[in-house]
């Protein structure tokens, strides 16, 4: 398997406390940036920007706003949890409850009562933040509802995490970020104009405690991939 495999097969996420005494340094923050730059994005427009937040005053005053998490992302994200390996081998999509804090780690759990307070209940150490921004107003060519453009945003994403992942650094989506009334927040703080918006904000750092990982689990190529027509598995040379 090759370096490319090896790292898309590896990369995971990192849900646990990062250690804030090992922030992420500069010569692996460039090796990040220089990937999410060359990520490929629709006619090349490159349609993205990068906020670095590193500074820990700045860190505590982002922290210290309100999180905007929706009843139905709760409920939602809470069904894409399986609560044994058994279960998840058997599903072959979601993530193991055992990666979340222990609190939702029952199928019976009340999650809508524990909703957390703060940003810093997302942070949970993170000495580095990215902020990846783009200009709602610019669209992809042709692209209805700037689809293409949101898929080149996810290619930014793609890009940093499997970097991350290459240099050995733990990595988060936090897309509470991204919700109207957090972006509301953060512009005065870190100056963010009108015309953009946060696409997603990732955390990075190095895990407090030494990382177990979690079963993953994906489904089989017949189970989702067809050829010469829908339904239709498809079978590769060598297959039995």
């Amino acid at each position: 398997m090759n370096e490319v495999m090896s790292a898309i097969r590896a990369r995971h996420t990192d849900r646990s406390a990062y250690a804030p005494e090992r922030p992420v340094p500069d010569e692996a923050l460039s090796i990040l940036l220089e990937a999410a730059r060359w990520a490929p994005t629709a006619h090349n427009m490159q349609n993205f920007e990068i906020l670095v937040v590193d500074d820990p005053a700045m860190l505590a005053s982002l922290g210290s706003v309100r999180r905007n998490v929706s009843d139905v992302f709760l409920r939602e994200n809470y069904r894409q949890l399986s609560f044994s390996e058994e279960e998840l081998r058997r599903r072959k999509t979601g993530v193991l409850a055992s990666t979340f804090p222990p609190s939702w780690q029952r199928p019976d759990a009340d999650i809508i009562s524990m909703k957390p307070d703060f940003l810093r209940d997302s942070l949970q150490g993170a000495q580095t933040l990215l902020l990846v921004l783009y200009d709602p107003e610019i669209r992809a060519p042709g692209s209805e509802g700037d689809f293409l453009g949101i898929m080149s945003l996810g290619c930014v994403m793609q890009n940093l995490w499997l970097a991350a992942q290459s240099l050995g650094i733990s990595m988060q989506i936090l897309s509470a970020f991204g919700a109207a009334p957090v972006q509301h927040e953060l512009r005065p703080i870190l100056r963010i104009p009108e015309t953009r918006s946060v696409a997603f904000a990732c955390r990075l750092g190095s895990p407090r405690l030494p990382t177990v990982l979690p079963l993953r689990v994906r489904r089989e190529l017949p189970d989702f991939v067809f050829r010469n027509g829908w339904g239709d598995p498809i079978r590769l040379a060598g297959e039995t």
